[in-house]
């Protein structure tokens, strides 16, 4: 009996040591989890909207992008034909999770809205015709008579004959 105990230890032995020696070419990248990633729901007033994430994800609204969970926040930007762009910042919220509850990232707002201004057309121009400024009359200023002086009856230069005689 012992003699098959030792023959079964010096087996095991040598399966593990053959064992260890191929876990040396072994990556221990194959431990490392991969980068926590984010579902962001994306919607916009009107629907229809190109929204694209300054981390590179994008999609016509309304939609949702997986992105890689950022360290720091983030912005989306919305544009649509005949509408003003828009771009809505994005925070970053990171829970770590404890002993019942695994690690978790969300983002605030959620989700991402964007209410997208009409483009107002600019105003025309409107331009006046160009006219000509017509010159102001050089009124001559009539001769100043005297101040006790009547101003001549009907309107003639030459004095009344009858004047007197009435």
């Amino acid at each position: 009996m012992r003699r098959v105990i030792a023959i079964a230890l010096t087996g095991a032995s040598l399966l593990g040591a053959t064992s260890l020696g191929g876990c040396s070419s072994m990556s221990w990248d194959m431990f490392k989890s991969a980068p926590p990633t984010v579902q962001v729901r994306l919607e916009s007033n009107p629907q229809g909207a190109d929204a694209t994430t300054s981390l590179g994800g994008g999609c016509k609204t309304p939609c949702s992008v997986s992105v890689p969970a950022p360290d720091a926040p983030f912005t989306v930007s919305y544009t649509l034909p005949k509408y003003q762009p828009t771009t809505v910042p994005v925070n970053v919220i990171k829970n770590p999770g404890d002993f019942t509850t695994p690690a978790s990232v969300t983002t605030d707002p959620t989700p991402v809205f964007a209410e997208l201004a009409p483009a107002v057309p600019p105003k025309p121009v409107k331009k006046k015709p160009h006219r000509p400024k017509k010159p102001k009359p050089a009124a001559a200023a009539p001769a100043a008579a005297p101040a006790d002086a009547a101003p001549p009856a009907g309107g003639s230069p030459f004095p009344d004959p009858n004047a007197g005689k009435r």
